[in-house]
């Protein structure tokens, strides 16, 4: 049984010494898009412009060009790219926490064959999460929370196919979402601290929290095995291929 408490405990623990690498590692997730623990999917529409006409409609076609380009690449980015680092990235906090602090698993989705697997699991992780969303919110914060684990499996086990990987986190949060969601809470107060200062202390808060989320997927981990739910030969522990 994890409690907020011990899990925030063990974070800063292991955060010490190894801090600034940390950040680097949350800077590189953040960057590319792969902070799915507050991620969120939205829509917005723009004013209609056909009050204007010549240079100031020509002028508004050009900013909303340049926008949309702007956020097409940073989807392909994402997608191609941020999935893949994002797992390198949970690898990396969990083997901080086992006492291994190695920048090098940033990268660990790209090797050995691992990219197609990861990136096509991730995609439909998230494609799954839209769609529950686009029915109604609450199932989609629900599916949100049943999948979040899929990272962290995928670090452990990059080859484990894309519907065991799904199913393996949903059954590892079920009776766990509220707890989760109220973790996520507890972390409120620091980002909304680090938005102050220009959304520039929200990045001096984040490796605090990717270590406390790698902390509660060790513990779910253990007892997902303690509870015959996958085996550590499953999972690939302890047999890592750098």
């Amino acid at each position: 049984m994890w409690t907020r408490s011990s899990l925030k405990d063990k974070a800063k623990k292991i955060l010490k010494g190894n801090y600034w690498q940390a950040f680097l590692v949350s800077l590189v997730i953040l960057i590319t898009g792969g902070s799915h623990n507050r991620g969120e999917v939205g829509s917005s529409a723009g004013s209609s412009g056909g009050a204007e006409v010549g240079g100031g409609s020509f002028f508004d076609f050009e900013i909303a060009l340049i926008v949309g380009t702007v956020i097409l690449l940073i989807i392909i980015l994402r997608i191609f790219i941020g999935y893949v680092l994002e797992v390198g990235g949970r690898k990396y906090f969990i083997k901080l926490s086992e006492g291994e602090s190695k920048v090098s698993y940033l990268g660990y989705g790209f090797k050995n064959n691992n990219y197609f697997n990861i990136f096509w699991t991730m995609l439909l992780r998230s494609i799954y999460v839209i769609l529950w969303s686009l029915l109604l919110i609450i199932p989609g914060i629900i599916k949100f929370y049943a999948y979040r684990m899929v990272p962290y499996i995928l670090a452990d086990n990059p080859e484990m196919g894309h519907r065991k990987a799904i199913k393996l986190s949903n059954k590892m949060t079920q009776g766990e979402k509220w707890d989760i969601f109220i973790l996520d809470l507890s972390f409120l107060g620091w980002f909304i601290l680090g938005s102050l200062f220009f959304g520039i202390g929200i990045l001096f808060v984040q490796p605090y929290y990717d270590a406390t989320n790698a902390e509660l997927y060790l513990n779910l981990r253990k007892k997902a095995i303690t509870n015959n739910l996958i085996t550590e030969n499953e999972l690939n522990i302890n047999n890592d291929k750098l």
